[in-house]
């Protein structure tokens, strides 16, 4: 293997997208309307798209002769590594752009330091997907928005979805020794400096939508490590179903 401590960071960053996108495309064909409906299934192709390009790249550092079908459909879930908040479920509409929303608002800094990459391959990736999150950013945000400043009981989904994905939020800017490496290479991001420009971004859109901003400082984690919630589980026996079953099949 070229870069252990690479093909571990393009794996985090796939998995966020992948385990996203799925969750998102359970949405298709239940969107509240139909222009939503579309959004949400759009944006899960263009997570769909960049869980690609990151698992295709880190395919070719392995060099084990896995492809980036192999890394989507034939890992356990300890062998994933997204971050809790991707992977709870949908519940209701206003607990699904609450979670999309903290994940684009970190998403979208997060790329923006990464089209700077040393690694020119993971700063194309980063350039490209910067396109897509802008307004994966902006539709969650307005939706945030509309919700809580909404009518009475819009507002009080949305705070309740808010409160209820707390505690996931913060991991997003947990550092661990993978992305330190990268960063010391110049390679990745430093999550120290996102931080701050992402709360900030947080506490911006809700103020907005009057929406209160939980006052726990108590973070879940651990998705990194690969310990993972229930629902994980779950989202990957629906996942990987069809290869599992079928081993090594092709249309």
């Amino acid at each position: 293997m070229k870069n252990k401590n690479l093909f571990n960071y393009l794996l985090q960053l796939g998995d966020n997208s992948l385990i996203l996108g799925h969750r998102l495309s359970e949405w298709c064909g239940h969107g509240p309307i139909l222009e939503v409906d579309m959004a949400l299934t759009n944006i899960a192709l263009d997570l769909l798209g960049q869980t690609r390009n990151y698992f295709q790249y880190a395919a070719e550092i392995e060099e084990a002769g896995r492809t980036e079908d192999d890394l989507a459909m034939l890992r356990d879930v300890r062998e994933f590594k997204n971050v809790l908040l991707v992977e709870q479920p949908n519940e209701d509409f206003a607990y699904t752009m609450a979670r999309q929303f903290f994940f684009d608002a970190f998403h979208f800094l997060f790329l923006d330091q990464l089209k700077d990459s040393k690694d020119e391959q993971l700063a194309a990736i980063a350039t490209k997907s910067l396109k897509e999150v802008k307004y994966h950013l902006r539709f969650s945000s307005d939706w945030i928005k509309r919700l809580g400043d909404g009518t009475e009981e819009s507002h009080q989904k949305m705070q309740n979805a808010v409160d209820d994905i707390w505690m996931y939020v913060g991991e997003l800017c947990e550092k661990n020794e993978i992305d330190e490496d990268m960063v010391s290479l110049n390679i990745g991001v430093d999550l120290d400096l996102i931080r701050p420009l992402f709360f900030d971004k947080i506490k911006e859109v809700l103020t907005v939508a009057t929406i209160k901003i939980p006052e726990s400082t108590w973070n879940q984690t651990g998705g990194k490590k690969g310990n993972h919630t229930e629902h994980l589980g779950f989202i990957l026996s629906e996942l990987q179903w069809m290869q599992r079953t079928y081993p090594n099949m092709e249309w």
